[in-house]
């Protein structure tokens, strides 16, 4: 089985990859928390954790790890620092200490809307914040998947999409949806080295990602 590092596991779509890993039969979850107080919601799973701070050292998580899904935010309600602080330094930081440990693939959530920060209104400083590190992982020679979904919402998932690299429009997509999405692309050679954008759809997840990859 694989080992898998989740940076942002507490958060709303982190909770949700980490059942899909833990339900699978392929994929040993790793959730990374910020605090002693976090670790009881694993353990109740039967899912190990390992304490790691975005705004401090994370190198000693990736001991033994073979792929990162980094699903972390600062959230909407925090100001340009933190969102710099975790959006943007901390996934550089993962994404430096994937490298030096070799791991053999990086999945990232993002966000619509990267491409063109400047367009983001309110939401400018978060996308360039999402961009920098988009970028910083294209360029580190780690194989990556980024997934830029719509927006969030909390309906329950469909396990029906529709993925392009640019689908030139906007809409929603389940959280459920959206970390299906990513545990899939831990499959090779599922989306290596690719960025693709994901909104609520007709087809199903998996053949969604073999139709974008251009397999089978």
């Amino acid at each position: 089985m694989e080992k898998i590092l989740i940076a942002g596991a507490t958060g709303q779509t982190g909770k949700r990859i980490i059942e899909i890993l833990n339900s699978s039969q392929n994929f040993n979850p790793v959730a990374m928390i910020r605090k002693e107080e976090q670790k009881q919601i694993f353990d109740d799973m039967g899912v190990e954790s390992i304490m790691a701070d975005l705004e401090g050292d994370v190198k000693h998580a990736f001991e033994g790890v073979d792929k990162v899904i980094f699903a972390a935010g600062s959230g909407g309600s925090t100001g340009p620092e933190k969102t710099t602080a975790v959006d943007e330094e901390g996934a550089i930081k993962m994404i430096d200490a994937a490298k030096e440990h070799g791991v053999k693939k990086f999945v990232m959530l993002s966000s619509m809307g990267t491409d063109h920060p400047e367009d983001g209104g309110d939401l400018e400083h978060y996308l360039r914040a999402k961009k920098k590190a988009d970028d910083h992982l294209r360029e580190s020679g780690v194989p990556f998947t980024i997934v830029q979904p719509g927006s969030l919402s909390d309906e329950l998932g469909r396990a029906r999409v529709k993925v392009a690299e640019k689908l030139g429009e906007y809409g929603e997509i389940a959280r459920d949806d959206v970390a299906f999405l990513m545990v899939m692309s831990l499959a090779d050679p599922l989306t290596k080295n690719m960025s693709f954008e994901a909104l609520e759809g007709e087809t199903p997840v998996k053949q969604a990602l073999i139709e974008i990859s251009g397999i089978g």
